[in-house]
């Protein structure tokens, strides 16, 4: 009975996998982009390599000390470790979105301004008897 205990309280939950999987994910990115080795960070904030391999495997969970610790040494907030890939394409496809609105929009004031200086320009050249 102990070792069904045991299996049981390891188990983990849909929403906890998710969420090594994004803390796994990001560290890997945040150190790739400042060239560290795992060495490297994990000397930086004094944890051991297999440890922070592990992190980044998502086969361990961190402190929130080391959560800190994890991001002020990549000069990043504590957030951005545990922020969703998704996000940054989710707000992409609404910049992207955004862009493509703003473009047609402008295209449509270009119409209008220029239907209107040739109204103005037709009315002058009326007005003071100009070919």
């Amino acid at each position: 009975m102990g070792k069904i205990k045991s299996i049981l309280a390891k188990q983990v939950t849909p929403e906890e996998r998710a969420l090594k999987d994004i803390l796994s994910s990001n560290l890997k990115k945040y150190r790739q982009r400042r060239n560290w080795s795992q060495f490297t960070l994990a000397e930086k904030i004094n944890i051991s390599t297999n440890f922070l391999a592990d992190i980044e495997a998502g086969n361990t969970w961190v402190s929130a000390q080391t959560l800190v610790k994890l991001a002020q040494a990549l000069e990043i907030e504590v957030f951005e470790l545990l922020k969703p890939q998704n996000e940054d394409l989710k707000n992409k496809k609404e910049v992207d979105k955004n862009k493509v609105a703003l473009s047609q929009f402008s295209q449509d004031l270009t119409v209008v301004l220029q239907e209107s200086i040739e109204k103005a320009l037709t009315h002058v050249k009326k007005q003071y008897k100009i070919c």
